[in-house]
């Protein structure tokens, strides 16, 4: 069992024929409520969502919260439970969704985003299912950690480029200045298969930021913006 919380944009219900790109994000309950939030401090992702559609900066979106559980660590790694969350997402989260709410159900309106294990997980949705998602978000993330090594994965393949736009994204400080060689590992290893940054690659490093979602929440408009903007 699985809490999901989905924000719908303004005018959802007035434009009865409209339909929208969705965002999936993991730790959903530390998204839009900081009473949910397990530092009591949200993502405030609804209201820059609302902020940049009001201002016509974005199309309209959906974005849809995963709640975590006791298991998040394991769920947002490269292990078989891991696997098992993701198909999870792209087997009933995804079409509950699309059954439900007036989505647009193609992988290019399709974008996925976390922060830290969640932005290890978000890199693996787009990796292994380039067919659901067409972008992820990657905050802080946990490319490579106490012995796991996500970017090594990448560096191995050999296959075509995989049609996917990544935004990756890291702070400086405590665990986020832990996390940076792993970081620079992803991205030489992207850049490697081809990835082009300004182009199918966006990378951001704030080196005064810490791994928090009070951290999170002042970026968080960069990728809504790179992935849903109007252009």
């Amino acid at each position: 069992p699985r809490y999901i919380i989905i924000w719908l944009p303004p005018n959802y219900d007035k434009d009865k024929k409209e339909r929208y790109p969705v965002f999936y994000m993991h730790d959903g309950q530390n998204l839009f409520d900081p009473r949910t939030s397990s530092m009591f401090i949200d993502w405030q992702v609804d209201e820059t969502a609302d902020s940049l559609i009001r201002k016509r900066e974005i199309k309209a979106i959906i974005i849809v919260g995963i709640y975590n559980t006791d298991d998040r660590g394991t769920e947002y790694s490269d292990t078989p439970l891991g696997h098992l969350y993701m198909k999870l997402i792209v087997e009933k989260i995804k079409p509950f969704i699309d059954s439900n709410y007036r989505s647009l159900p193609d992988r290019k309106n399709t974008a996925v985003g976390g922060s830290s294990m969640g932005g290890l997980i978000s890199m693996m949705c787009a990796w292994e299912h380039p067919e659901v998602f067409s972008k992820a978000a990657c905050f802080s993330p946990a490319f490579k950690f106490r012995g796991f090594d996500y970017a090594e994965k990448i560096m191995k393949y050999d296959g075509p480029k995989k049609n996917i736009t990544l935004y990756i994204d890291n702070g400086g400080v405590d665990l986020d200045a832990q996390l940076q060689p792993g970081v620079d590992e992803m991205i030489s290893a992207l850049k490697g298969k081809k990835y082009e940054e300004g182009k199918d690659l966006f990378v951001f490093i704030d080196k005064t930021a810490s791994h928090n979602e009070a951290a999170w929440a002042k970026r968080v408009w960069k990728p809504i913006k790179i992935f849903f903007g109007v252009h």
